[in-house]
């Protein structure tokens, strides 16, 4: 069984709720104004991207990194922006998403092209990208994983002991009141929530205001709530593909059957999984809130993202240098300013031996 064929069976398996394969992709509207923001995000991308891209063809003596994912330095508002998203919609249909890079022996490696195919017509190089060994999407997040996991591993610990505290407070001073028929549902409640079970305990505060000691006691129980929601809220930092992006992946590996990666990169450290995992984990409902959430996300017009927990996937590097960035002014028609970051520079120290058994490169990298 090739990979292609491989990946469509684990595509069987995995719940319509999240992707349905059997639908075609959602319109999707033309972007007509950028932000500070958003920009900055693109040139943290672009960073990652070729800090991955180095970080290969300055260690591989047998393999090359050749930038292929369609990108642009246009944005939208400016000229010529509609025709290139259009554009790109349309490969979209065609091939799927091209990966930002591919990798390939080095005897595969066409000279004449370069280490940038990313503007060359699909048509053009289909034969030459089936060579590839493997493709990779990188990701970017503007976070520090070691320190982010110190800190929840903190606000879980402070908000258990608040919780823990809070509601030994109500079982040993307001006994009396929950002794009431009407309220004596909530000792049970009470005496169920454990160090164990915090993480999916869940009541209704009760609103009581008729005496001082009610309004005290209610008061409690929001305490109680705050501090229980506190806790279960997502405590790791994840590969984000929209159900819409896992669509176009599998169009990809359906045109060219070459096996795609994830790679996250961190300003401390990158991670990378290869897209069977991501299957894999999200075929499985057992996974679903433990390894992996699905949320709308405000910030893309609420598509359903599926949050995997980085570390679910494998450290490819173990440290990052971080870039040098600087303010950048951009003019936009009608004198609109835009102020954003850009980054350059940095080194990501990768861990060889991690790199091959994701990839599955069995000799000399």
């Amino acid at each position: 069984m090739n990979y292609y064929d491989r990946i469509r069976e684990l595509a069987k398996s995995v719940p319509t709720e999240l992707v349905d394969f059997s639908h075609p992709r959602d319109p999707v509207r033309t972007p007509t104004q950028a932000s500070s923001n958003f920009i900055t995000k693109k040139e943290q991308g672009d960073w990652a991207e070729n800090l991955i891209t180095r970080a290969i063809n300055e260690t591989a003596k047998n393999f090359v990194a050749v930038k292929y994912g369609k990108s642009d330095d246009l944005i939208a508002g400016e000229d010529g922006f509609d025709t290139f998203y259009q554009e790109f919609q349309t490969e979209l249909d065609a091939i799927g998403k091209r990966p930002d890079l591919l990798i390939f022996k080095k005897a595969d490696f066409i000279e004449k092209l370069g280490y940038d195919i990313s503007s060359i017509p699909h048509n053009q190089i289909t034969d030459y990208v089936k060579k590839a060994i493997v493709g990779i999407e990188v990701r970017s997040s503007a976070f520090l994983i070691d320190r982010y996991e110190e800190a929840m591993q903190i606000r879980t610990m402070k908000f258990t002991k608040i919780a823990l505290e809070v509601k030994n407070k109500i079982l040993a001073e307001y006994a009396d009141v929950l002794s009431n028929p009407a309220r004596e549902s909530y000792i049970d409640l009470l005496h169920g929530i454990t160090e164990k079970t915090l993480n999916v305990t869940d009541f209704k505060v009760p609103g009581w205001c008729s005496s001082e000691r009610l309004i005290q006691l209610n008061e409690l129980f929001k305490q109680l709530k705050a501090a229980i929601k506190a806790i279960q809220k997502r405590d790791y930092l994840s590969i984000t593909p929209k159900a819409e992006d896992i669509k176009v992946v599998y169009k990809w590996i359906e045109t060219f059957n070459v096996p795609h990666f994830y790679f996250q990169v961190f300003f401390d450290k990158v991670y990378g999984i290869s897209f069977e995992q991501i299957l894999q984990i999200i075929s499985n409902p057992d996974n679903d809130g433990v390894i992996f959430s699905v949320e709308s996300d405000t910030k893309n017009q609420n598509k359903t993202t599926i949050k995997i927990n980085s570390k679910s996937g494998i450290e490819i590097a173990s440290k990052v240098d971080e870039p040098l960035h600087k303010s950048v002014r951009k003019e936009m028609d009608r004198g609109r300013l835009l102020f954003y970051v850009t980054f350059n520079g940095g080194t990501a120290y990768l861990d060889i031996e991690n790199l091959k058994t994701i990839l599955k490169i069995p000799n000399d990298f």
